[in-house]
């Protein structure tokens, strides 16, 4: 048997809320609780189990490689919700969106302040793209 991503904890400060952000951000759906556990399932069958804890929550990333339709539909969310979006995890390029590897990608920020990216095409796919490093303002986007 190949060795598998099958699912991971995602500590939030309320499970509900992380979830069904998540979730709905991303076009998924929210599956029955499991114990201290509600469940988001992605299209290759990982689950992030999202549990409401009581303690200082560590910042993780959770990245997420989407088709370019899907990545219009979650940026037609984002900006829907307000979300405030960037084109790189520290924060230098707000209101944008990032063309890595020819592709395109948005970090954003969960309700418990984990660190959210969804990309297009994965890192190192096309290391001489000329959009590598190019950043495109979104009309609309919140930011910081």
């Amino acid at each position: 048997m190949s060795v598998e991503f099958n699912h991971t904890i995602v500590l939030s400060r309320d499970r509900e809320k992380s979830a069904h952000f998540l979730a709905g951000i991303l076009g998924l759906e929210v599956g029955e609780p499991a114990g201290m556990f509600l469940p988001v399932t992605t299209a290759n069958g990982v689950t992030l189990d999202f549990a409401t804890v009581g303690i200082d929550i560590p910042m993780q990333h959770y990245a997420f490689l989407v088709s370019e339709d899907e990545f219009d539909q979650i940026l037609a969310r984002l900006l829907a919700a307000g979300v405030p979006i960037q084109a790189d995890p520290h924060g230098k390029h707000p209101r944008r969106i990032n063309r890595n590897d020819g592709g395109r990608g948005v970090y954003f920020l969960d309700p418990a302040g984990h660190g959210l990216e969804v990309i297009t095409r994965p890192y190192g796919s096309d290391p001489d793209s000329p959009l590598n490093g190019v950043t495109e303002e979104v009309p609309g986007a919140f930011g910081g």
